[in-house]
């Protein structure tokens, strides 16, 4: 999870500093003191805004004095990029900002924007770091950190298991352990994990997931059918799905004529999986993987209670990734 650079643990602290470029732990960073915000005073008036959107003049109007004296929470991303004016009015603010107002800066770090940086942690801003998670050890850290989070146990080897079967991306991890932590009583260890994230029901799940990319549904239907009579859960199928559609979309944004091996460290995927995804995504378009996260999204609701039948809510999904990859003939 992040971690807290300095004493303060207050979030409502009048500055709240978060650093880094992990999304995961910059979006819980915030949802920390909106909640905290929110417990103080349900009607708290919570403003989300970009660099761009902070423009000169803006903070002055969102921190003026109100007649109701409400609570306020102002939430400024990618703090780096603001302009030079804009910059000038957050320092003088920081210097004596206003009683009920929580500002809080997400910032990548680095030198860019450095002055504000500065500036934020002499005026003692609560501080999260939020980096990057490119070592194995540290996404270990973290998986064992979500499980105490969620007052689990787990044993050493089913940490290590996880990270293994789910890779790089905080969020699937996250996900992961929070789903183990509903469905298993008593110590999770090595054997439900595998029994949940690698063998047979990984093949299979990926196997659906592989075909509905590539845009062969008919494949990835009898695929999923198999799955299901099998006892896959339909969660893994739906996370597989999902897997598959965020690794397309990552090499697409990615740049043109990088070396497999440092998109690969990059991307946080192996090296034959970007060979396998540049097959896969061909046909794709980014609003193809816009709409194909969205039916994924649907039918993961649906199988978690929020439809009447899971299965459907599979098969819809399915054939909604399997036409928005629109593929090449072949």
């Amino acid at each position: 999870m992040a971690t807290r650079k300095n004493s303060t643990d207050e979030p409502l602290a009048p500055l709240t500093l978060a650093v880094g470029q992990e999304d995961l732990l910059l979006d819980r960073a915030v949802r920390d003191v909106v909640t905290a915000a929110r417990a103080a005073d349900a009607d708290t008036d919570v403003r989300d805004l970009t660099s761009d959107q902070l423009q000169p003049g803006t903070l002055a109007e969102l921190t003026s004095p109100s007649l109701f004296s409400e609570r306020k929470v102002l939430i400024v991303r990618n703090a780096q990029d603001l302009g030079a004016d804009t910059v000038k009015e957050v320092k003088a603010y920081i210097a004596a900002p206003y009683e009920e107002i929580t500002l809080v800066l997400l910032h990548a770090g680095g030198v860019k924007g450095k002055g504000l940086l500065d500036a934020a942690r002499k005026a003692g801003a609560r501080e999260i770091a939020c980096p990057k998670m490119t070592k194995a050890a540290d996404r270990l850290s973290f998986v064992r950190g979500e499980f105490r989070t969620l007052g689990r146990s787990a044993t050493p080897e089913a940490c290590q298991t996880l990270v293994d079967a789910i890779g790089s991306d905080l969020r699937e991890l996250a996900s992961a352990a929070a789903q183990l932590c509903a469905d298993v009583e008593g110590t999770i260890d090595e054997a439900v994990v595998g029994r949940y994230y690698t063998g047979r029901a990984e093949a299979s799940s990926f196997t659906v997931a592989d075909r509905a990319v590539e845009g062969r549904a008919a494949e990835a239907l009898e695929a999923l059918r198999w799955s299901l009579s099998t006892g896959v859960a339909p969660v893994l199928i739906t996370s597989a799905l999902a897997q598959a559609v965020r690794a397309i979309g990552k090499l697409a944004s990615a740049p043109r004529g990088a070396r497999p091996g440092d998109l690969a460290r990059d991307l946080g995927m192996p090296p034959w999986k970007i060979d396998r995804v540049r097959q896969q995504m061909r046909g794709w378009s980014a609003d193809g993987v816009s709409d194909a996260l969205r039916a994924v999204a649907a039918a993961d609701a649906g199988v978690k209670g929020g439809g009447d039948d899971p299965e459907y809510a599979l098969e819809k999904a399915v054939v909604a990734v399997a036409r928005a990859a629109r593929p090449q003939r072949r």
